[in-house]
């Protein structure tokens, strides 16, 4: 049976350090360290059970999807987030639940684009390199939402909008910000070319979200999802329709496993 906590603990690296170095000194007893570490780890709200054990197992903390849930439903889950973590993230946000989400919680800010609502540091930190390569304009939702989401998850992020296949002059503008990235992060509806193309030309790995713009034959993104399935080019991975947050977390989760190795 799960253990219900009245109010979500602090549970991120430091607190787990202090937890295991008390049961090493042997000023708190294994059963106790167990109880702290694990009987915590996930907050039950009644409508949901928040996992606030995440950043120290995933290195991030749990991300809110907002689509589906009440406005009140995703106040009360950010807030709970917010009282053990620093930072917070919730997609696809509406509007109605945005418009409470920043009248609500300090430092909430709302990213219309990407249907995205962020609490974070005033100065996040930023390190290593991910690019959002965006094939159009009807993109630019989805590839903001990757962006968004690669940045909340301390990556440095840049973004090439308006750079598809339609006009190819205007992605070899910019091959050499290409091989700068750690990863890439390339967005596409229509054919979905444009991620063959960009993992013709570096040696970095390409993650391709096909997107639902398109007329009829592109049914709702199947065609660009299949195409990016069926890439010649090497180092292509594909997330589904839409899911520009799969994307960032990836390509963050990418930028930060390399930047480990290279320090």
């Amino acid at each position: 049976m799960r253990r219900r906590c009245d109010a979500p603990p602090t549970l991120d690296t430091k607190e787990l350090t202090r937890v295991l170095e008390a049961v090493r000194a042997g000023t708190l007893d294994v059963s106790a360290g167990i109880e702290r570490l694990s009987g915590c780890g996930e907050l039950d709200l009644g409508h949901t059970r928040l996992d606030i054990g995440r950043a120290v197992r995933c290195g991030h903390p749990e991300v809110v999807y907002g689509e589906g849930k009440t406005p009140q439903q995703v106040l009360e889950i950010a807030r709970a987030a917010l009282a053990a973590h620093d930072r917070l993230l919730v997609t696809r946000a509406s509007e109605e639940t945005a418009a409470l989400l920043t009248a609500e919680l300090d430092r909430a800010r709302h990213h219309e684009l990407a249907r995205a609502v962020t609490v974070e540091l005033d100065e996040p930190a930023a390190e290593g390199s991910v690019v959002v390569v965006c094939a159009g304009t009807s993109d630019l939702p989805v590839a903001e939402e990757a962006a968004v989401t690669a940045r909340m998850l301390g990556a440095r992020v840049e973004t090439l909008s308006d750079v598809g296949v339609a006009g190819l002059h205007r992605l070899l503008a910019h091959v050499d910000r290409l091989r700068t990235a750690r990863a890439l992060v390339v967005v596409a509806g229509m054919e979905g070319a444009l991620p063959s193309v960009v993992a013709g030309l570096v040696d970095r790995p390409v993650i391709a979200v096909p997107t639902s713009v398109g007329y009829g034959a592109s049914l709702g993104g199947i065609a660009a999802l299949l195409a990016m399935l069926n890439s010649c080019a090497a180092g292509v991975s594909v997330v589904n329709i839409d899911n520009g947050f799969g994307a960032g977390y990836q390509a963050a989760q990418i930028n930060r496993t390399a930047m480990v190795t290279t320090a």
